[in-house]
C-alpha cells in the first residue's frame, strides 16, 4: 500500500540498510515496548497521596485552573451548581455519559439543564471525569472514547472535570499504567488528552489570552476524603 506515511517508513528502512522484516529487530521493539521502562522522572513527583494532591494543584493553578473539593461523588451537582452561580455562568451542562457521572442525582439541582452525550454548538459548560491528574505538572488526563466524547473538553467555553483524590499519580508514567490497566495492555484510546489550564496563546501583543482555541475556563471537583499521608 503506497501513501506518505508507507513513503516515509520506506525512505527510513532504505537509509538505515533493512527490510522491515528482520525478526531480531522485531524482538528487540516488542522488548522496549513491553517493558515500559521508565526513563528520568522529577524528583518533585515523588512522596504520599497527600502530596501528591497538593502537588498537582499547587502546578495546575499556576496555569489558572481552579478548584472545588468534596466529600464524594453525591455533592457533584450541588459542587457545579454553585460554581456556575458564583461565575454568573449560565446553568447547562452538557456531560460526558460516564456510569458514575450519568448515576448522580442531579435532580437535586432541579435548576441545572443537564444533557448528556458530545458537545456541539452552543452548548456553554462541559462536564468530564478524567482518567488521572499528573502532579509534577498539573495535568489532566483524558482518553478519548464512549464515555468521553473529545468535544467536551474543547468546545463549550467552560470545562469542569471532576476527578477522584485517588486518581492523582506523581508522573506521567503511572497516568499510562492506569490507562493500560483500564484499556488493556496494547489497547490505546484513539486520543489521549493531556489538558493543563485552559486554552492559551500568547501570539497577540505577546499577551496571555485564554480560550483561543477552546475553554477559557477549567474548574476541577476534587473528589474525596484527604488523606493524613504528608509523606
Amino acid at each position: 500500500m503506497s501513501g506518505p506515511r508507507s513513503n516515509i517508513l520506506a525512505a527510513v528502512r532504505r537509509a538505515l540498510k533493512v527490510t522491515g522484516s528482520e525478526m531480531d529487530r522485531r524482538d528487540r521493539v516488542g522488548a522496549r515496548l513491553s517493558a515500559h521502562d521508565r526513563n528520568l522522572v522529577p524528583a518533585r513527583s515523588d512522596g504520599g497521596a497527600a502530596r501528591k494532591v497538593a502537588l498537582f494543584r499547587q502546578m495546575a493553578e499556576k496555569v489558572q485552573t481552579s478548584f472545588d473539593e468534596i466529600g464524594d461523588m453525591a455533592q457533584v451537582p450541588d459542587a457545579i451548581a454553585a460554581y456556575l452561580k458564583s461565575h454568573n455562568l449560565p446553568p447547562e451542562l452538557k456531560v460526558a455519559p460516564a456510569k458514575d457521572l450519568a448515576d448522580l442525582d442531579w435532580s437535586s439541582q432541579p435548576l441545572l439543564a443537564v444533557a448528556f452525550g458530545k458537545a456541539e454548538e452552543p452548548d456553554p459548560v462541559s462536564v468530564t471525569r478524567a482518567l488521572a491528574g499528573v502532579a509534577e505538572t498539573g495535568t489532566l488526563v483524558l482518553p478519548s472514547g464512549p464515555e468521553s466524547p473529545v468535544t467536551l473538553a474543547f468546545l463549550p467555553e467552560t470545562h469542569i472535570v471532576v476527578l477522584r483524590r485517588d486518581e492523582v499519580v506523581g508522573p506521567y508514567e503511572e497516568a499510562f499504567d492506569r490507562l493500560r490497566a483500564k484499556l488493556g495492555e496494547g489497547v490505546m484510546p484513539r486520543t489521549v488528552n493531556m489538558i493543563s489550564g485552559p486554552s492559551r496563546t500568547g501570539d497577540i501583543e505577546q499577551r496571555i489570552e485564554l480560550g483561543a482555541h477552546g475553554p477559557k475556563r477549567l474548574h476541577v471537583i476534587l473528589v474525596g476524603a484527604a488523606a493524613g499521608d504528608e509523606g
